[in-house]
Formats: C-alpha cells, structure tokens, sequence
C-alpha cells in the first residue's frame, strides 16, 4: 500500500473495517452464503 499516503491509511482501514462489519451484519440477517456456511448450533442461536 505505497501509494497510498501514510495519513490516509488508517481512515481507509477503518472505512474498510465498518463495510465488512456492515456486510456480515447482513449477511447474517438475509441469511447469505457465510451465514449458511456456520454451524447448525450457531444458526440457531443466530435465529433467536
């Protein structure tokens, strides 16, 4: 990540952090291919 400068870095890494978590957030509510992916256990406890 050279080109990208040193005081921009660690905002891009959070704004990439917060659209991961928005995704798995979701992925988790439309039951999507990583939801899927866990655990019957872990599924069930997710459905409440």
């Amino acid at each position: 990540m050279k080109w990208i400068p040193r005081k921009n870095k660690k905002p891009l890494i959070v704004f990439i952090l917060i659209i991961l978590f928005i995704a798995g957030v979701l992925d988790i509510i439309f039951e999507g291919l990583l939801f899927q992916l866990l655990p019957d256990a872990v599924q069930a406890f997710l459905k409440g």
